[in-house]
């Protein structure tokens, strides 16, 4: 049996060839979808790839890729609403996710809608936060909206260092994407608060 790296890492290349073919952005768009419930390799390795090799659509690839991932979003909250135990559990114990669960749960519990958001944008596993969405019974319209503000943050961002710096930029967010997600949460959750502290 090959070690699970082994898979992962051919997952990722199979992910990553995509962008060389002629129906590279119906794969994004599949692969958004697929990742928001089940699938381990982000969208934003082929988003990242499509951006390099034609920077003008890269605001393009970005809206197809929200959309699939909000779409796949909606699947993932059905899973954990309606199958949580028939499917949902066996997900979010592939990725050893039941403690991240608890601490969906608790943001939620303690900020509501920007728990949401601040789940929907880091970089925890978003099928995680989408079946625990709907296995604790969390507001609908709550989540769908944190999902559409958190996915197009993510891909948004992505797209936009791509087109104003293009391949120079791109091992960079590949390396530190993760701080990355969490400097613009950060930015953003603290621009709200500003704002309401100014009125």
């Amino acid at each position: 049996m090959k070690h699970p790296s082994t898979w992962l890492r051919a997952l990722y290349d199979w992910t990553l060839q995509w962008a060389e073919r002629p129906h590279g952005v119906w794969a994004l768009f599949g692969i958004a979808v697929a990742e928001s419930s089940f699938f381990p390799i982000p969208p934003d390795v082929l988003l990242i790839a499509l951006c390099v090799g034609a920077v003008s659509r890269s605001y393009r690839f970005a809206t197809i890729c929200t959309v699939g991932s909000v779409l796949g979003g909606c699947l993932g909250y059905a899973i954990g609403y309606f199958g949580y135990e028939w499917i949902g559990e066996t997900i979010v114990k592939a990725y050893h996710g039941e403690a991240v669960m608890e601490q969906i749960k608790h943001w939620y519990d303690t900020w509501g809608f920007w728990g949401n958001l601040t789940a929907a944008v880091t970089p925890i596993p978003y099928k995680v936060f989408t079946i625990a969405s709907g296995a604790f019974n969390f507001s609908f319209v709550s989540f769908l909206l944190a999902s559409i503000l958190g996915r197009s943050l993510r891909f948004f961002v992505v797209a936009t260092l791509l087109y104003w710096w293009g391949p120079s930029i791109k091992a960079f967010i590949e390396r530190y994407f993760n701080w990355c997600a969490w400097g613009f949460m950060i930015l953003l959750v603290g621009g709200f608060l500003i704002l309401k502290l100014m009125r």
